[in-house]
């Protein structure tokens, strides 16, 4: 079984990887259609697919737009063989799939890929998709780099009902953090003209920034009350600002700003996706503050 589950893991990343590539080059060659043909825009706000999306080309056909749906199909294909290697790893080690960094990495990586599928059927952002599933290529093939051996957990981790759903929302909202990182990313390249036409409209994917935090925030508030609830249980104090702690609830300031922030004239718009951005990269540093940082939530196995 062991071996079944780094197999299906392989399968994934590699398929993660092609789906990436082919989202880059689906954009590179709507970006060259519009460059050829300035006068058709590619992506007009009003041209949805089937699944609501905007299509990459004008017509809804052309190349930019076949590989698009070839990506799709492998970013789909990726997410079933990571989550099938984290349901094999979980049958052998009884608890949820992410006791170490290299558990954590691999789920992590499928939460963002879980994460822009899951909005990707809802708004036209394949244009942007490149993005989160970059973020998921890096985060996948660094954990491919650290020990998989099954270890056992320190004491205070002797908790799987806990573990499991405490780091099962960190995925979760990670996940759909990473979304809203692209389209705030997004934003921020349109300007205030729209000015590339083969991305989303800016005012797409300022909403698509916010339904994804919407989303988001509750179940990484969620999370932020369980650990305290666990460490009470584990360490006898609901909170002691451990270096993770205290990263994690500075990420749900700036998250919680952002919200604050959009509801604000004068700060919405860029400002507001400046947050989303400055967001992220506390996500990203709240997941690797364990390799820089000794603390009780060191349990990196490196």
């Amino acid at each position: 079984m062991a071996n079944g589950s780094l197999y299906l893991l392989v399968a994934g990343a590699l398929t993660l990887g092609f789906a990436f590539v082919a989202h880059v080059v689906a954009v590179a060659l709507a970006s060259q259609g519009r460059r050829a043909a300035r006068a058709v825009p590619l992506v007009p706000a009003a041209a949805t697919g089937p699944s609501g999306n905007v299509t990459i080309a004008a017509s809804g056909a052309g190349p930019g737009s076949a590989i698009a749906s070839i990506g799709i199909g492998a970013a789909w294909g990726a997410w079933a063989f990571l989550g099938l290697s984290l349901l094999l790893r979980a049958i052998l080690v009884g608890r949820g799939p992410w006791g170490s960094m290299f558990e954590f990495g691999i789920a992590f990586g499928w939460g963002i890929l879980g994460g822009y599928l899951f909005l990707e059927r809802r708004y036209p952002i394949r244009a942007i998709g490149f993005i989160p599933l970059g973020v998921a290529v890096f985060l996948v093939a660094y954990a491919l780099t650290l020990p998989t051996d099954i270890s056992p957990l320190v004491p205070a981790l002797h908790n799987p009902p806990l573990l499991t759903i405490h780091v099962a929302m960190a995925v979760i909202s990670y996940g759909i953090f990473a979304t809203s990182f692209g389209a705030a990313l997004g934003y921020l390249a349109q300007g205030k003209d729209d000015r590339f036409a083969w991305l989303p409209p800016r005012k797409v994917l300022d909403e698509v920034a916010y339904r994804a935090v919407i989303i988001g925030f509750p179940v990484f508030a969620t999370m932020i009350v369980l650990g305290a609830y666990w460490a009470s249980i584990a360490w006898g104090r609901y909170w002691g600002w451990d270096p993770k702690e205290t990263s994690a609830l500075a990420t749900w300031l700036i998250y919680a700003a952002y919200l604050h922030a959009r509801s604000l004239r004068g700060w919405s718009g860029r400002p507001a996706a400046l947050l989303l951005v400055v967001g992220f990269g506390a996500v990203l540093f709240t997941f690797f503050g364990n390799l820089f940082f000794s603390g009780l939530h060191a349990y990196s196995g490196l």
